[in-house]
């Protein structure tokens, strides 16, 4: 029987993280390895200051004390006897769109699988609380099939949004778009007076463009951006060859 791992940057406990485990069940033997709490914006981190311990909370379910990295990696060198099919990351509460892909511990994590050439597929629930991680984990699910069926391009990962208001056939195949954030850093002080500063919140900025993960989402399309793991810029580089004259420099 194939093997779907399933893992979360929102934690062991997180809502989403049991809606996808249901939606996906019969599609093969599933194993959930997640942290222990929260760990949302950690990015592609490893813990390398101090040992982790894996914990069995249930059959085929594992808690981490570590990072969403952390979970993959252990998974598939230590847990596993397998290989899995297919790697699953979410339900996350919240979008990972734009320019947030890059703090995001749930693109992370399906990240690292594709570094392992597992198909993987990181599912966000956009909008706001409460979320339907229910219509996501059945866009999650159809999207599952298909990854299974067909397949995904080398180094390549699948980063899922759906908006709350989605139909199942409103779907569109996007880019990465840009979201910045306005007044996303707050100053607060304490009662004895010192300065602090919390991260986090904020307006969203959005691009303009219509064929951005950004732009379909908020028009109610599930958004399916396939992402590399090469982050080459190769304009940039013809750009440098033409322009930098490192040869003089080198001399």
């Amino acid at each position: 029987m194939q093997i779907l791992l399933i893992t979360n940057d929102d934690g062991i406990h997180s809502s989403g993280l049991m809606a996808l485990k249901q939606a996906v069940e019969g599609l093969g033997r599933i194993i959930v390895i997640a942290p222990d709490r929260d760990n949302s914006a950690v990015s592609h981190s490893l813990t390398m200051d101090r040992p982790l311990k894996v914990t069995e909370i249930h059959h085929d379910t594992y808690m981490v004390n570590g990072t969403p990295t952390d979970c993959v990696a252990l998974g598939i060198k230590k847990i596993l006897n397998s290989k899995p099919a297919l790697l699953l990351s979410g339900i996350n509460a919240g979008a990972n769109l734009g320019d947030d892909i890059s703090y995001s511990g749930t693109v992370s994590a399906a990240i690292e699988g594709t570094m392992y050439s597992i198909p993987s597929m990181a599912i966000s629930a956009t909008g706001d609380p409460p979320y339907d991680f229910h219509g996501a984990g059945k866009a999650a699910r159809m999207i599952a099939e298909k990854i299974l069926e067909n397949g995904l391009p080398d180094n390549t990962l699948v980063n899922m949004n759906v908006p709350p208001r989605h139909k199942q056939n409103r779907i569109k195949i996007t880019r990465q778009g840009r979201r910045l954030w306005k007044d996303s850093i707050h100053e607060t002080r304490d009662p004895r007076g010192w300065t602090h500063y919390w991260i986090g919140g904020g307006t969203p900025i959005h691009d303009s463009n219509r064929d951005t993960d950004v732009h379909a989402v908020r028009e109610d399309f599930i958004s399916i951006t396939p992402l590399q793991l090469d982050l080459t810029n190769h304009t940039g580089v013809d750009f440098l060859k033409k322009h930098w004259d490192l040869k003089s420099v080198l001399d």
